[in-house]
C-alpha cells in the first residue's frame, strides 16, 4: 500500500488522508473534488495494484453525519464506539470475562465518549479481590 500512498501523496496531492491497513479516509470541504480523488483512486488501483474497492464499503457524506473509521465514529467535537464494535466487544467479553481481556477494553474505551459502555461493563461483571 506503499506505492498507493505515494500516488496520493505525489501525484494527486491529496493533504487530508487517513490509512490504515487497507481502509483509508478523504476529507474535503468540496464533495466534487472527493468525487475527482475517488475516480483516481479507483483507476490506480485498477490499473497499478489489481484491486478494486468494495462498491458496498465506499461513501462520500459529511462530517457532521459521522467518519466510520476503525470501530469509531468521529463527529466534529467526538467519537463514540461504532454499535457493532461495542456488540463485539460485549459478547467477547461475556465469553472470556478474564483480567486481562477486561483491561483491554478498558484502555480501548478511554478513547472516545464510552460512559454508557463503561457502566454496563461495571454493572454486568463482578469482580473477585483477595483482601
Amino acid at each position: 500500500m506503499n506505492v498507493l500512498d505515494q500516488f496520493i501523496k505525489h501525484t494527486i496531492k491529496e493533504k487530508y488522508y487517513i490509512r490504515y491497513a487497507d481502509d483509508f479516509v478523504f476529507l474535503s470541504n468540496n464533495r466534487n473534488s472527493l468525487l475527482k480523488v475517488l475516480c483516481r483512486i479507483k483507476e490506480f488501483l485498477r490499473d497499478e495494484l489489481k484491486v478494486e474497492l468494495h462498491p458496498d464499503k465506499v461513501f462520500i457524506k459529511t462530517i457532521a453525519s459521522g467518519v466510520d473509521f476503525l470501530g469509531w465514529v468521529s463527529f466534529p467535537q467526538h467519537s463514540v464506539l461504532r454499535a457493532k464494535t461495542r456488540r463485539r466487544m460485549m459478547h467477547r467479553i461475556k465469553k472470556n470475562a478474564q483480567s486481562q481481556s477486561l483491561a483491554s477494553y478498558e484502555e480501548l474505551l478511554k478513547y472516545g465518549d464510552t460512559f454508557k459502555v463503561r457502566q454496563e461493563l461495571l454493572n454486568t461483571y463482578w469482580i473477585w479481590e483477595r483482601y
